[in-house]
């Protein structure tokens, strides 16, 4: 991340080295993340397209067409081919031309998704955002994912606010041990970097408490420590 929030206009200066240190520390941990929460992001969709496919999908024959449409462009986002993914590769569709075609179904829909977690990808976190604020994932698991993937790509777009809406949503599914922690670590290092202690501290002994068995619980006891929280 190029930029981040403590160089938003406005943002408080920090002129203090260690306090830097610090930050820039943060900063290099938000980022160690990055991949492992893309590979976590397939899974979730690949699952969540099994169900759809299967119990949605076929009802209809538009969204028959819809999902069929859409299989091809999944297998080149299962294969890392972000850019056939999106725009197809002039035999199949991408994402981007079904979910325009079949707009209205729940394919279409997921292809909202799709599109923002390749934006994302390629480092276009505007188009991600947009993609992403026009998915409608309500009644379904994949909505905290997709509240996840927001909320980097608003940090990645220096809008430290709008990160910390969506990690929030993202981190309502308190049963979810692996995505959960995840964003809310992430969340935690937002409030941090804002300067704002006490929702910081509140999420990371969260980790500590309520997932301990998670990677993030083996991190947050020196943050913690050093927001002067101690056993």
């Amino acid at each position: 991340m190029a930029n981040t929030a403590r160089n938003k206009p406005g943002a408080e200066q920090i002129t203090d080295v260690e306090e830097v240190k610090v930050l820039d520390n943060l900063m290099t941990k938000y980022e160690s993340n990055k991949k492992r929460i893309n590979t976590i992001v397939t899974v979730v969709l690949a699952a969540v397209v099994g169900y759809f496919a299967y119990d949605k999908l076929y009802s209809e024959p538009r969204e028959s067409k819809a999902a069929t449409a859409m299989a091809f462009a999944q297998r080149y986002f299962e294969a890392d081919s972000v850019d056939k993914a999106l725009n197809g590769d002039g035999q199949h569709q991408g994402f981007l031309k079904v979910l325009k075609k079949y707009s209205g179904t729940t394919a279409g829909n997921l292809c909202n998704y799709y599109a923002g977690i390749c934006y994302l990808h390629k480092g276009d976190f505007k188009n991600a955002i947009k993609y992403l604020e026009d998915f409608n994932g309500s009644g379904t698991q994949v909505r905290f994912a997709a509240a996840g993937a927001l909320g980097d790509a608003y940090m990645e777009n220096n809008n430290s606010s709008k990160a910390i809406d969506a990690y929030k949503k993202a981190v309502e599914n308190t049963n979810d041990n692996i995505l959960t922690p995840i964003y809310m670590y992430r969340l935690a290092t937002v409030y941090e970097m804002s300067n704002k202690t006490e929702e910081a501290k509140k999420y990371y002994q969260t980790i500590k408490d309520e997932y301990p068995q998670s990677e993030q619980a083996r991190e947050v006891e020196k943050y913690l420590g050093r927001l002067g929280e101690h056993d």
